[in-house]
């Protein structure tokens, strides 16, 4: 892609946000609504691991060769098995966390046009629909200009949502709070938190993934990436916390669109249908940059050897097609699979998947950062050396929270994706 038509600041900021503020805040508060003041820890061991990571992409954007992304990144200091892991974990993290946002999406979609419901194959069919549409925007490369103002859009709702909670608490003070869930304040049910509070904020490293498809990215892409986290890491927290914490935890615990059945609850029905509209929006948003991720970097690994070579091509418009039809194929049998398990249970399945493929990625780029620090690729200072010390323990307690069925699933694809790795590596050495 050429710089001239790249994303700019404000596109990779809005990449980043956007893909923050997807799905996940969208169905979170039904999810933490049952750990009531626990959840509150579990959004500080998030955040805190968030941020770090966040400075460790930062750095490595900043002082590791331009445009190449962490994929480049990873090669260049750990070697190529090493770079293929993380990406190839990561690329699972962005077909599972696509599924993931396209029920949420769905979700939002059936409760604007409830009648839909009656047919059983509807939101498979809607899910399908939205990925080969926004497929077909990101082929013409115009998927930037739909992040910018999708996410525009979709930050109005959450505006109206911390407004609409800090009035209640001053209007009724603690009594806003009674249905809150009884729960215990311990470090357990906080950790069980944590993976679904990881997943609400993938996204994170959006910028730096596609670092080609950026404009002076050696600049753009760490001040997008902190901006970015600020941003959307404050809008989370605040608007999750008041629907989780200010509707009843029965109800809210139940709801496939917890956010539109809060503004009902206090607005009146039409503002909820309002705000599902807006839902909507920011969860097919979220859904085109990870697409733009997806494709990206499988067009990075391709150039690299580690997939197809075919998966590198570009159109006349820039956009790797491969690597985008790939994300988006995959990405759809993953929406079926999550699907067919219903309710929110079909959310939290491919939610928790993500999160847990995604630390194999946190990892690696943690162990870069490390040995870009050792060697003096990197400036020795103390903030460095915690930041990537901070992510490396943020990753091990997220993937302890994820649970052993997520860590099974996970563990079984990058296994079966390392072992083709091997097998059409042995068959190229032989084939010469």
């Amino acid at each position: 892609m050429e710089r001239g038509r790249g994303l700019g600041f404000w596109g990779a900021t809005a990449l980043v946000v956007g893909n923050i503020i997807g799905s996940g805040i969208f169905m979170l508060p039904a999810a933490l609504a049952p750990f009531g003041i626990n959840a509150l820890m579990a959004w500080g061991v998030s955040l805190a691991g968030a941020g770090c990571l966040a400075w460790v992409y930062a750095q490595l954007s900043l002082h590791l060769p331009a445009g190449a992304g962490s994929h480049g990144h990873i090669k260049l200091l750990l070697g190529d098995d090493a770079a293929w892991l993380g990406s190839w974990g990561y690329l699972l993290s962005v077909w599972t966390g696509s599924a993931a946002i396209a029920v949420a999406g769905v979700s939002y979609c059936l409760k604007i046009m409830p009648g839909l419901e009656q047919w059983s194959f509807a939101p498979e069919a809607l899910g399908l629909l939205t990925i080969v549409l926004l497929l077909a925007a990101n082929l013409r490369a115009i998927g930037g200009s739909i992040q910018i103002v999708s996410t525009l859009l979709k930050l109005i709702p959450f505006v109206l949502i911390i407004a609409l909670g800090f009035w209640l608490f001053i209007d009724q003070g603690d009594a806003v709070f009674a249905g809150m869930s009884p729960q215990a304040i311990g470090w357990e049910p906080a950790l069980a938190s944590v993976g679904v509070t990881l997943f609400a904020l993938l996204g994170l490293e959006s910028a730096a993934i596609p670092a080609r498809a950026v404009r002076d990215p050696h600049i753009v892409v760490p001040r997008a990436t902190l901006v970015g986290v600020l941003l959307a890491g404050f809008i989370s927290v605040a608007a999750t916390c008041v629907v989780a914490f200010m509707m009843p935890v029965a109800q809210i615990a139940q709801s496939s669109a917890p956010i539109a059945d809060f503004i009902s609850r206090f607005m009146g029905s039409g503002a909820g249908l309002i705000v599902a509209i807006f839902a909507a929006i920011s969860c097919f948003g979220a859904l085109n940059g990870w697409l733009l991720v997806g494709g990206e970097l499988t067009a990075a690994m391709a150039s690299t050897d580690g997939l197809p070579k075919r998966a590198a091509e570009r159109n006349e418009c820039g956009a790797p097609v491969a690597g985008l039809m790939s994300c988006a194929a995959i990405s759809s049998i993953f929406l079926l699979l999550a699907f067919s398990r219903r309710g929110a249970t079909a959310f939290e399945f491919v939610a928790l998947l993500s999160a847990t493929t995604s630390l194999v990625f946190f990892v690696i780029c943690a162990l870069v950062a490390l040995q870009a620090w050792r060697s003096g690729r990197l400036p020795k200072t103390g903030s460095t050396l915690v930041a990537c010390i901070g992510a490396l323990v943020f990753s091990m307690v997220a993937f302890y929270s994820a649970g052993l069925e997520s860590a099974t699933w996970g563990a079984a694809c990058i296994a079966a994706g390392y072992a083709w790795r091997r097998i059409s590596l042995a068959r190229r050495n032989d084939s010469r």
